[in-house]
Parts: structure tokens; sequence; C-alpha cells
């Protein structure tokens, strides 16, 4: 298949940096590796089940997405496995196996050209937990010490820098569930503007404990579909009610272009543009108009430079929540007008759950490997359409098309709206 010239997909001015994705790691219910991620959605498999690391009889909902193989062996030693709580290994995990896959050894790095930007929606909040109960249980001195060092939104970041000795800029974000998305937007803008080379940016999440999952199952927010867990999710159906937590994270590699052509590092696609919005409306439930979603999706192709026609393939945040999916209808449509009926839209949770801020990253990598296969990923579970969600959602099956353009979007508690524009490039002979 014949793809558009890397100039004619650029959309950038003259002497702009581009910035491309040349590595993807991901922990995800489906297991380690984008490979596991990818081949789950091939299979068109759902890994939601009845939650394991907890007793959930007290709660309405008691399902979730659970990582079940993540041996943190495998990423470091037993000294800095213990030391991290599940949520900062999860991220240094995505991030050696980021590194891995695009060919970049962490020595090699020019440690002050490289950063890390990692979000989370509530980074070491179930490890204070997982601690709450062992200080009431044994005291003070039953505590971790590294307790004050894990619970800031940061600590995910910094302590995959200081494993890996990057020097360059490093943060992280607490965006809610638009965490992963806003990371992976700020670390193409630290490229782009010249701050950095490389850059690893994702999202990482680990809430499956008892308060914290409560928490949300206390405001009604997740699925009581307890009985067929692999069903649960089900975005844009009429049935959905609920999304159902997940836990994991994912990391790209940023690179900028030429510096990635220069040691030849594959490259999945190009990052193009960034939008960040807020709806300034409520703490849980969307717009109903969907303004802030569409603004963000518009910023996001105006800094691409795409026309909302050019797209070829949207992967939705599609929370399989009554409001949020009829939201999010409303907003394509607004951006998109008769194309968004033409446009493939799909929602890819109903297999790895929403692991909350380390959602968006794990639909950005799907983004990048969808325009590598030139193959989209379905939404399952979707057999009875709710009327008001009536665009083209690529039902139970996947299916190949030509994708040069693909459009992310990512929405979070407190009215955050983020999307992101990705465009396949053309590797030169």
């Amino acid at each position: 298949m014949n793809l558009p010239s890397v100039e004619t997909l650029s959309g950038c001015r003259a002497g702009t940096r581009r910035v491309v994705v040349t590595g993807i790691g991901a922990v995800t219910a489906a297991g380690c590796g984008r490979q596991a991620l990818w081949d789950g959605l091939v299979a068109g498999r759902s890994y939601i089940r009845g939650i394991t690391r907890f007793d959930a009889a007290p709660f309405r909902s008691r399902i979730a997405a659970e990582v079940t193989d993540f041996d943190p062996l495998d990423y470091t030693d037993a000294r800095r496995a213990r030391r991290l709580d599940r949520c900062a290994l999860f991220a240094l995990a995505a991030s050696r196996m980021a590194l891995e896959d695009a060919g970049l050894c962490p020595d090699a790095l020019e440690r002050e050209r490289a950063g890390v930007i990692i979000g989370s929606a509530l980074g070491g909040v179930s490890f204070a937990e997982v601690q709450h109960r062992a200080f009431l249980a044994g005291g003070p001195r039953s505590v971790n010490p590294a307790l004050a060092l894990l619970v800031f939104a940061g600590a995910a970041a910094c302590s995959v820098a200081m494993e890996l000795g990057i020097t360059g800029p490093v943060s992280g974000n607490g965006n809610s569930c638009a965490a992963g998305s806003s990371a992976i937007g700020e670390a193409f803008r630290t490229i782009r503007a010249g701050l950095a080379e490389v850059m690893l940016a994702g999202g990482t999440e680990a809430p499956l404990e008892p308060l914290t999952f409560g928490a949300f199952d206390l405001i009604h927010a997740l699925s009581t579909a307890n009985e067929t867990p692999e069903q649960a999710c089900r975005p844009f159906d009429r049935r959905r009610d609920g999304f159902v937590m997940g836990e994991g994270a994912a990391v790209l590699v940023l690179e900028e272009y030429t510096h990635a052509l220069r040691r030849g590092a594959p490259i999945y696609a190009e990052v193009a543009g960034y939008g960040l919005s807020n709806d300034a409306f409520h703490m849980s439930a969307p717009r109903p108009d969907g303004l802030g979603a569409a603004r963000a999706m518009r910023l996001a192709l105006a800094e691409a430079g795409v026309r909302p026609e050019d797209v070829d393939y949207l992967n939705a945040h599609a929370s399989s929540t009554p409001r949020n999916d009829v939201a999010e209808t409303l907003a394509i449509k607004q951006v998109f007008g008769v194309h968004a009926y033409r446009m493939p839209v799909s929602g890819t949770k109903a297999l790895y759950g929403h692991p909350l801020g380390a959602s968006g990253a794990i639909e950005a990598a799907i983004c990048a490997l969808a325009l590598r296969a030139q193959w989209i990923p379905p939404t399952i579970n979707l057999q009875e359409p709710d009327l008001a969600c009536d665009l083209d959602y690529v039902p139970e099956q996947g299916r190949y098309a030509q994708l040069r353009v693909v459009l992310s979007n990512s929405f979070g508690f407190g009215g955050i709206n983020t999307a992101l524009v990705f465009k396949a490039v053309q590797e030169p002979r």
C-alpha cells in the first residue's frame, strides 16, 4: 500500500521539529508488552473478570481488569522492587519495554537531552491505603518508609528517571483519566520546542484496593454486570451501565524525527497535534452538549494542520458510561459534521477495562499500532446500539483500512478533555 510522503503528511511549518513514536511498552490485563495488547485486540477478547486482589463482596461492582502475569523482577532488581509501589513498577516496566522496542539502550541515551513525563489519576493513593491498614494494625513502625516518597503525582516519572539515569525534563501530572494522553501531549511539545530529543511518555495506574475502588463504586460510576464480566464494558450499547476499573500502564518513546532517522529507528507514527480543554461544568459528568470535548479535538487538528475530513479513524474515550458515550458522540458530530458518519470510531476499553490515568496512553499506543498495521480495532460487546449513538463504531469485528490520520480522545473527572492526532509515516528507502 502506497502511503503519502512524510512531507505531505507533516502539516508542520518549515523549521518545526517533528516528533515520532519509535517504541511502545504496555502492561495491561491482556499481558505485558505491546504484542500482548495487540493480540488481544485482534482476538476481540475481554480480560475483565471477578476481582481477586481483595474481597469485593461489600461492593455493588465486583469486577475489574486485573494485571495477572506481572513480575517486577523481570524489569528491575529485588531491592528496587521492594522500594517501589505497583503503580511505579508498572511505569518502570512499560518504560523498559518501550526503550527495548525502540532499540535504545538506557546507557546510550544523551541523558540531558532525554526526559520522562508520566501521568496518573491516583498515583500512590492505593499504596497509601495499604500502608494505612498496616498503620492501624501495627502502628507507625509498620509503615513502609517509602510511603512519603511514592504518594506524589510525579513519583512514577521520577522513579523511572532515576532507574534509567535520565536527567532532562521530568514531570508527572494528575489529570485524571486524561493523564496519560496529557503526558504524551506535553512530551510532544517538549521535543517540538527543542528541549529534548527523546521522551518517555505515558500513564500508569494501580487503583485496585478496597477504599480506592470503593470510592468509585460509592458514586455509582462502575458497572454492576457482575454475572457477565466479559460483557460488562459495552461502549455505545444501550445496556451500558458504567465503566469497569482496570490497572496497568503504557509508555511511548517519542523521538525527534531526524534523530530517529539517523539511528535507523523503526517508526510507528508521527505525533502531530495535541488539544487540551476543560468543561468547567461538573467534577464527574461531561458537558451534555460536548462542547469541551469538541474544543480539544479542534485544537489538536489545528496544531496538526489536518482538516476534519482527513481523519481516517477515531479511537474514542468510550468509557461505557451512559452520559459520556452520548456526549462524546455529540462532540464528534460537532467537529466532523457529515464526515462523522463516514469515519470509523471505536472504543477499546472492553478489552483492558478503564485503568484511569493509563487509559489514554494505552489508547495512544493502540493508535500508533493501528497505523502501522493499517487495521482498526473493534468495539466489542456492542450488540444493541443506543439510538443516541449512531456512528460507525466498528462493532465486534475489526477491519483493515487505509489509515493516514487517526485521532484519540481521552476525558477525565474534573472536566478534562484531551485529543491527540497521529499520522502515518512512510520511512525513507
